[in-house]
């Protein structure tokens, strides 16, 4: 449902967001650049973890389907059509 990918994609960016600004202000005061990429990394796995699956929370508002059209209707249409005439050679 849309409600379920919207909030999906706001979980996703918060971490990331989070884990990239945590990771800059670690890798600045240790003056290591892997820290940072670390720290990023594992809230890209984090988020990934969150909001990949098809959890509950993401399906609370279902989309709501058109009904099944019965098949008689689809004979139907076939029977109203006129037949093909095939050109003379």
């Amino acid at each position: 449902d849309y409600k379920g990918q919207k909030l999906a994609e706001q979980i996703f960016q918060g971490i990331i967001l989070v884990s990239a600004v945590i990771g800059f202000i670690y890798g600045y005061i240790t003056e290591q650049f892997g820290w940072t990429v670390y720290i990023v990394m594992a809230g890209f796995a984090l988020s990934c973890l969150l909001t990949l699956p098809p959890w509950p929370m993401y399906r609370r508002n279902p989309l709501k389907w058109l009904p099944v059209q019965e098949s008689g209707t689809e004979e139907k249409k076939q029977a109203d059509r006129k037949p093909k005439r095939h050109a003379k050679s």
